[in-house]
């Protein structure tokens, strides 16, 4: 093996590994900052939230619209930046709080998006892991996710630690403190422990020539997020989709040779789930499922979480890492790097 071949994976391995020790800091370290920072947006009670993002980001803004609309009752919409940075609207924002979540906090068109909002009289939170980023300067307020620096392209510990700070930042605007996440850091150290069970799963397939990725509900950014992940590491075509748009049509390409990614939250969401895994299995698709016991154990595969007692909207920011180990194990076995995916870059400059 080259040299080249030995170091393949290990910046990513290494930031996924620091994921308890980012969550450690933010709720020993960010937390208050975090709370303060809701405090004052509370105060100027927003009647609308609208979340801008790219990428990984866009992930876990959508995680902050489920979040916003169940705990707080808040409208939230996911912004389409080409209105303003293309077409030049300029739509009336007065009470209305625009959160630009982005790892980097570089890309132009979160930028300039985010300074006419605050221009057209809104509210402007950024949520970025650097706080001296254009776009912490253009922003009112500012959350830094404390995740340190991340070198692999693909973005892990940015995604939980995004999560994480968004999750206390929506208790911090109903006066809760977010305690219940205080168990998330060792649990994700036991997940992380579990990488052989992982790498069976990538050996069973690292030959697949497309995946499905369903959820519902809190579990749905998942999907997403692990469609992208291995999209850009593995070059796998991952499509991911509601369960419920999965039963409006793209249910007719499920057979029984490309695996089906289900991500089966502990609550509401996996309930409002389960029509869609029995339609699956009576198609007779490869289930592989993440999350409760006894739904892994109804499924082809899969890898238990350990979700009993942990609130739903927490459940997130664990399924994702089995996940990550996933894309992760998959690229390896198909003999690529997945520190470094072909035509990436780590800041992605977009207009």
């Amino acid at each position: 093996m080259s040299p080249l071949s030995e170091q393949a994976g290990r910046i990513m391995a290494a930031e996924m590994a620091e994921q308890p020790t980012v969550l450690r800091r933010i709720l020993e370290q960010g937390a208050p900052r975090i709370r303060a920072v809701a405090e004052q947006i509370a105060a100027r009670k927003p009647r609308f939230v609208l979340l801008t993002a790219r990428g990984t980001s866009d992930n876990a803004a959508l995680y902050a619209k489920y979040l916003l609309e169940i705990r707080l009752g808040l409208p939230c919409g996911l912004a389409s930046m080409s209105t303003t940075t293309a077409y030049g609207a300029r739509p009336d924002l007065r009470d209305v709080l625009v959160i630009t979540v982005s790892q980097s906090g570089g890309s132009p068109d979160l930028v300039d998006s985010t300074r006419a909002a605050r221009d057209a009289g809104a509210i402007t939170l950024a949520v970025t892991n650097n706080p001296d980023s254009p776009l912490a300067a253009v922003s009112e307020h500012h959350i830094d996710i404390l995740a340190g620096p991340e070198k692999a392209l693909p973005a892990t510990k940015t995604y939980t630690a995004s999560l994480l700070s968004l999750y206390l930042f929506v208790e911090g605007l109903r006066g809760g403190d977010g305690a219940e996440a205080a168990v998330l850091p060792d649990l994700a150290e036991e997940l992380l422990a579990r990488g052989d069970e992982v790498k069976q799963l990538a050996s069973r397939y690292r030959f697949a020539e497309r995946m499905v990725i369903t959820s519902r509900g809190y579990g749905f950014p998942t999907a997403q997020e692990a469609a992208l992940k291995l999209m850009e590491t593995s070059y796998i075509p991952a499509l991911s989709y509601s369960g419920a748009d999965l039963l409006h049509g793209p249910l007719a390409m499920v057979d029984n040779i490309s695996p089906v990614i289900a991500v089966v939250t502990d609550g509401k969401g996996g309930e409002a789930l389960q029509p869609v895994l029995d339609r699956l299995r009576g198609r007779g698709a490869d289930l592989v499922v993440i999350g409760p016991r006894e739904q892994v154990a109804a499924a082809s595969a899969g890898f238990e979480l350990p979700t009993a007692g942990l609130p739903e909207e927490l459940q997130p920011i664990l399924e994702i890492l089995p996940l990550q180990l996933l894309a992760y194990e998959v690229t390896i076995a198909r003999g690529q790097d997945p520190d470094a995916p072909r035509a990436l870059a780590k800041i992605t400059e977009t207009h």
